[in-house]
């Protein structure tokens, strides 16, 4: 969620406390009116938390009124109306975010009541609510028209109350309708020009036909969040979508049904998309995490952002031509689009040399011990300990009655034989290789 996290500043205890008994509902004022109790804070904790009385005459209806925060959190609370609108105005003139989520409000007139008399309301959660059947009247819709970040989700509104709210509220620029069951899209006759992210996930939006609807809903959409939606494919020409969605600059479709290497392309047709999310996709399961990013690299020129981390110029580079190199041996006329254009930009590069750089795990050596001569195949994972047990049925000596020395066939004019001394040494860091000798000498008693 782009709009700023919103955290409770009460302790778990006094959320407990907060909860309405169970068949109950309580007003909104009567929810503040405990919460921010002096009997509750008597006293201020820090800038904008606790509470303050203001200072006032002997019987002044201002000497109990409270300071609120400019953040209230009141999730959770059991709120089912509003209560003393004269009480609201008074007490939240400058509250400027309201969380009212998983609360037990069922009427939007009584929603409305508390939003018209907070006049700086600049975000609204109401989520978890039980709206799907409340009925939005214009009227009560006209209370919200100062708020730019609105939050629906799991309330299950109808698309009807979504026209409504987006027909009068002319400043909204923030949308979330996430987990409200929506496996269509109506669309709207009046488009909503101000709103810039559209945050849709968890849904069960499929086709393409009913995404495409947002485009002329929202024509100044930025940031449209489609995951979990299980989208099956992208069905519209490149000029359409273009046409579509002239603004967008961030999608995020993870978690869709993607499939076709087709559908990322026509991605390339948004004029100014910068940033996409495309993971838990069906077309990219068989690849490696590398071969993933580097082709979807590969297939977005344009995009700078991907999954959430900055595309490098060097990094887009060696994407572009490890995608070359991907597609040299496919037919023709399975290439794709792209491939042409990289390789008029690059050339047609040839297959990078496959080089094994794991070490290496035996050796054949030669073995010789006084005037007896055998070839050996050794661990080269082994210790110079172990390679003695090895030898001791090749030169018919005890362990204890060795002296080994390592001679390298290459190195030996230079450098001469070197004794492995230490026991517990690795075999693998003398870098011994195929046709090298190991000398055993018998120890003189």
């Amino acid at each position: 969620m782009s709009s700023t996290c919103v955290v409770s500043d009460v302790s778990p205890v006094w959320d407990r406390a907060m909860e309405a008994p169970e068949g109950e509902g309580r007003t909104f004022m009567q929810v503040i009116s405990e919460k921010y109790s002096p009997e509750n804070f008597p006293y201020r904790r820090g800038p904008g938390m606790g509470v303050v009385v203001p200072s006032g005459h002997q019987g002044s209806p201002m000497k109990d009124r409270l300071n609120l925060p400019s953040v209230l959190v009141l999730n959770g609370c059991g709120i089912t109306s509003a209560g003393d609108e004269g009480e609201i105005a008074a007490f939240c003139a400058h509250v400027v975010e309201l969380d009212l989520s998983h609360n037990k409000l069922m009427d939007w007139h009584e929603i409305s009541k508390i939003v018209a008399n907070i006049p700086n309301l600049d975000f609204l959660n109401l989520s978890s609510n039980p709206l799907s059947e409340a009925v939005l009247e214009p009227d009560y819709a006209e209370a919200f028209s100062r708020v730019r970040r609105f939050v629906l989700n799991n309330t299950q509104v109808s698309w009807d109350v979504v026209h409504t709210f987006t027909r009068e509220m002319p400043e909204l620029e923030e949308l979330f309708l996430c987990l409200n069951e929506y496996n269509t899209v109506t669309a709207s006759a009046t488009p909503c020009t101000s709103l810039r992210l559209l945050h849709i996930t968890d849904n069960s939006l499929h086709d393409w036909s009913e995404v495409r609807k947002f485009g002329s809903m929202f024509p100044s959409l930025d940031t449209l969040v489609l995951a979990n939606n299980n989208l099956s494919s992208i069905l519209e020409s490149g000029d359409n979508l273009c046409r579509l969605f002239p603004n967008l600059r961030s999608i995020n479709l993870h978690n869709s049904g993607l499939n076709r290497w087709e559908d990322i392309e026509k991605l390339n047709c948004l004029p100014k998309l910068e940033e996409v999310r495309l993971q838990g996709i069906p077309l990219l399961q068989t690849y490696t995490n590398t071969e993933r990013r580097s082709l979807m690299i590969a297939q977005l020129p344009s995009v700078t952002c991907l999954n959430g981390s900055v595309v490098s110029e060097g990094e887009r580079e060696d994407a572009e031509r490890f995608f070359i190199r991907y597609h040299l041996d496919h037919p023709e006329e399975e290439l794709p689009h792209r491939y042409h254009s990289l390789v008029t930009k690059y050339g047609k590069l040839a297959p990078l040399a496959e080089i094994d750089l794991r070490p290496r795990c035996h050796a054949k050596v030669e073995v010789h011990c006084e005037d007896r001569v055998e070839q050996v195949s050794i661990r080269l994972d082994q210790t110079v300990a172990e390679l003695k047990k090895q030898l001791r049925t090749v030169v018919q000596l005890p362990t204890s009655n060795m002296r080994l020395y390592y001679i390298d066939k290459d190195m030996c004019s230079a450098f001469g034989p070197e004794e492995m001394k230490y026991s517990t040494r690795a075999l693998h860091s003398y870098s011994i290789r195929d046709g090298d000798e190991i000398l055993v000498v018998p120890k003189t008693k």
